[in-house]
Parts: C-alpha cells; structure tokens; sequence
C-alpha cells in the first residue's frame, strides 16, 4: 500500500470514528435531557440532526417516556420537531396520547390531536386511560374528536367501567351523557355498576343505579379481577 492510500484510509478511519463517538454521545445526550425535562437540549440536538424518533436499548420512544415521566418541555420539544412520531406504540400498545390522558396534560393532548394522534387505537384507548384518572377536560375533548365512548380493551372494559371503579362521579356521569352503555359487560361479565360496588364508590352506584341505565344493585355480582390498563400508576 502507498503512502497516500494509507493516508485515506487512515483519514477516513478516523472520521467515522469520530461520527460514531458523536452520535453515541448525541444518543446518551438526548435520553438525558428527556429525564432532566431539558427541552432546549432535545431542541439542539434536533437541529443538528439527531432523530427525535430515536428509541432506546428498551425500545421506548422519546416522547412516550416524555409524557409518561410528565416532563413537559421535554414533550414540547419533541412535538415541534419535524417528523415526530406521535403514534408509535411501546411494548405495552401505549401510545404518547394515551400516557398525555393518563395524567391530566390537556394543552399537549391537544397538540398531539392535532399532529394527528390516533384517537381510536385498537385495545386500550386514550379515552380508557383518561376516564381511569378522571380528567373530565380531556375526556371531553377526546369524545370532542370523536372517541368512541364505547371503546373495547383486549376484555371487553369501556371506559365508563374504568371510571366507575377509579375515576370519579363527574367522569361516570359525563360517559353516561355521552350515551356510555350502563348495562355493556365485558368478557368476565361484569357491568360498569358491578365495578362501582366492588370498588365501593358511592358516587359511581347513585348514577350507575338509575333504572332506565343499569336496573336495581345486585349484591351478588362476581368478583372484579384488577383491570387497570398496563402503565405506570
């Protein structure tokens, strides 16, 4: 090999070490800021070319951890950035607006929607995660997009059954004036009103008790195996 064959592949060894040492520390840079709630960082190094979309060695997307962690600027961040992925799915089939409905972040929800953010994922939805909370805003707004207020996870759960065993009266009571069917069972065979009476929830039993919707309480109703959908709680 001559001296100027050798220097080339000497140069270009050294380039793509170079390349590769940046990228490494851009990758450990970008899920740093993202646990710090470093907006502007995750905004520099977007700008310099790093992919938003990057997941990490758990296979988690940036954003999904972002909402789930609420860390806000961070969410902001990656949501202005070009190209975002705003439906990917974790490991779990959780979407970034599902974990955004989960804890009550109304602006972002709102952002998310209008990126295009599924709605009406198969399975566990935004709605379900929202009405497990209570958050009556985004509830509204997701129905205000045409949620189904009926949504079936994997076990047939709706959301007013989340509501009636977690959430809170205002929740129920807003399913219910949206046409949530009272007297739905899931696969176990339970209604929205079993739910309430095993969770003793006063407020859910009242509304879910009304006998145009779910007919006289039942003190035999089967046991309520733990529905909670997969997530951080």
């Amino acid at each position: 090999m001559n001296f100027i064959k050798y220097f080339k592949l000497a140069f270009f060894s050294l380039v793509f070490i170079g390349l590769s040492t940046a990228r490494a520390g851009s990758y450990d840079d970008f899920f740093t800021a993202i646990q710090r709630d470093n907006g502007r960082a995750i905004q520099a190094l977007v700008q310099r070319g790093f992919d938003p979309n990057t997941i990490d060695p758990q296979a988690r997307h940036g954003l999904t951890m972002a909402l789930a962690e609420s860390a806000v600027n961070a969410a902001e961040a990656l949501l202005a950035a070009p190209g975002i992925d705003v439906n990917f799915l974790n490991a779990q089939d959780e979407s970034p607006l599902m974990y955004a409905a989960l804890n009550g972040h109304l602006a972002l929800a709102k952002k998310l929607i209008n990126k295009e953010a599924d709605v009406n994922k198969t399975g566990w939805t935004p709605l379900h995660y929202a009405a497990t909370k209570g958050h009556v805003d985004i509830m509204r707004l997701l129905l205000e997009h045409n949620a189904f207020v009926d949504a079936e996870s994997p076990n047939g759960t709706t959301p007013l059954m989340m509501a009636a065993q977690y959430g809170t009266g205002a929740a129920v009571k807003l399913l219910l004036d949206e046409g949530a069917q009272a007297t739905q069972k899931n696969q176990q065979g339970l209604t929205a009103l079993d739910f309430a009476q095993r969770a003793s929830r006063p407020d859910a039993i009242r509304l879910l008790s009304t006998p145009s919707l779910a007919g006289p309480v039942s003190p035999a109703s089967p046991a309520i195996p733990k529905q909670q959908p997969a997530g951080r709680w």
